[in-house]
């Protein structure tokens, strides 16, 4: 049974929707953390300093060495979590593309892992940005594709048109897959003869 969800995808492309839907479809308990959290757990003073986070006005983000160190302690701390039975839904910005999954993977290791892409067309996704207000104007549009290149996925979904709890019944499908292919509705029912693909 999958113990952790990836989700990665750009700046507005809905992510966040998605998790708190999948929060509600998923039969068992899952916490939900991703970037924001870790970023909200920071000291303000890491929004100021040259080894922090930092958000250009066109919308780049820019990460120094304390940030990677703490977000570091981060990933390991959710990988320990997930290792002591909690199931996780990570809500991730691959700013480094294929480096950024490469670290997931090394911090997750044996554990049952759903990597899921959420791509979103980059103007929709400047659009949202617009209406949410509280996001750099540009990162949107910045993020759709770069947080993709090299990353490899189980599944995507595309939120260009499809509404959050769709994508979140599509990887709710995906979850219930057991180890030996054989896919289980939700409440643990088997399906004779459907295999996952």
């Amino acid at each position: 049974m999958t113990q952790v969800i990836v989700v990665n995808g750009g700046s507005s492309s809905g992510k966040s929707g998605i998790v708190r839907c999948l929060q509600a479809v998923l039969p068992d308990p899952w916490l939900a953390l991703g970037t924001d959290t870790l970023i909200e757990a920071m000291p303000a003073s890491m929004q100021v300093s040259d080894g922090g986070i930092d958000f250009a006005p066109d919308g780049e983000v820019i990460v120094g060495p304390e940030f990677r160190t703490l977000e570091a302690a981060w990933i390991a701390g959710v990988a320990a979590m997930a290792r002591a039975g909690a199931r996780v839904i990570v809500d991730e910005v691959f700013l480094g593309g294929a480096y950024s999954q490469q670290r997931w993977q090394k911090a997750l290791g044996e554990l049952r892992v759903l990597w899921v892409g959420v791509r979103c067309d980059a103007a929709v996704a400047a659009g949202r940005e617009v209406a949410r207000g509280d996001r750099t104007i540009g990162m949107a549009a910045s993020q759709a594709e770069v947080v993709h290149q090299g990353v490899t996925y189980d599944l995507e979904v595309d939120t260009t048109h499809a509404e959050a709890m769709e994508c979140a019944r599509t990887i709710a499908a995906h979850v219930a897959v057991e180890p030996d292919g054989e896919f289980v509705r939700p409440g643990g029912r088997s399906v004779p003869g459907l295999r996952s693909p």
